[in-house]
């Protein structure tokens, strides 16, 4: 009975994930799901994000997070449309959550919306949310057995970012055994090796997200 009662959330939460797809096509917007461990650099990189891509495209965020608004502080200040959704507790956006955070958002004025998960590496690899990419921030000082420990979430990414790369001097990061593993688990898995402090290797990422945007 248990298993059963799981598997009808997961079925419940594709439902709604399919109905956001189909809204979020009607509307011809890129939706982009983030996701990583806690400090990562999640806001970061979509802060970097922003300012890079703004200029070429109109760009919405929804924040994720337990508590508090201080990653949505940081993109307000941007002058990006942002909704922040505070799960009280759990450690996953949900697709009916990006539902209803929807309504605080123009979509009719969006061509990319990310959405920021809670910083999680494995819940919210379990909730489709509706995106058309699932993209996941794997940060040198986190070390490079994750996708051994947590394959799901490199299963079903479309891109893997190796965050932090200006640390490499000062840890035993093996970057190598990171992206073999990686594209064991994911052989279409596209990868970018950046500095969100540095700027680094972003020129990449930014093209690869720029290219789905306006395709």
């Amino acid at each position: 009975m248990k298993i059963q009662v799981v598997k009808n959330i997961l079925d419940a939460n594709d439902r709604i994930a399919d109905a956001n797809r189909s809204l979020f096509d009607e509307k011809k917007i890129f939706v982009m799901n983030l996701m990583s461990s806690p400090g990562a650099g999640k806001t970061s990189l979509v802060e970097r994000t922003i300012r890079a891509l703004r200029d070429r495209c109109r760009i919405g965020v929804i924040e994720g997070d337990i508590q508090n608004t201080l990653d949505a502080d940081r993109i307000a200040v941007l002058g990006i449309p942002v909704v922040q959704i505070n799960t009280g507790g759990s450690c996953h956006l949900d697709a009916n959550m990006v539902r209803e955070g929807l309504s605080g958002l123009n979509l009719d004025a969006l061509d990319l919306l990310i959405v920021e998960n809670v910083g999680n590496l494995v819940c919210p690899a379990e909730f489709r949310i509706g995106a058309d990419a699932n993209v996941m921030i794997l940060s040198t000082p986190e070390g490079a057995d994750k996708p051994s420990k947590y394959p799901l979430i490199f299963k079903i990414s479309s891109v893997m970012i190796i965050n932090k790369i200006d640390l490499l001097p000062h840890l035993d990061f093996e970057r190598d055994k990171a992206r073999r593993d990686a594209l064991a688990l994911n052989r279409d898995l596209n990868i970018f090796e950046v500095s969100c402090r540095t700027g680094e290797g972003l020129d990449g990422w930014f093209g690869w997200l720029e290219e789905r945007v306006t395709q």
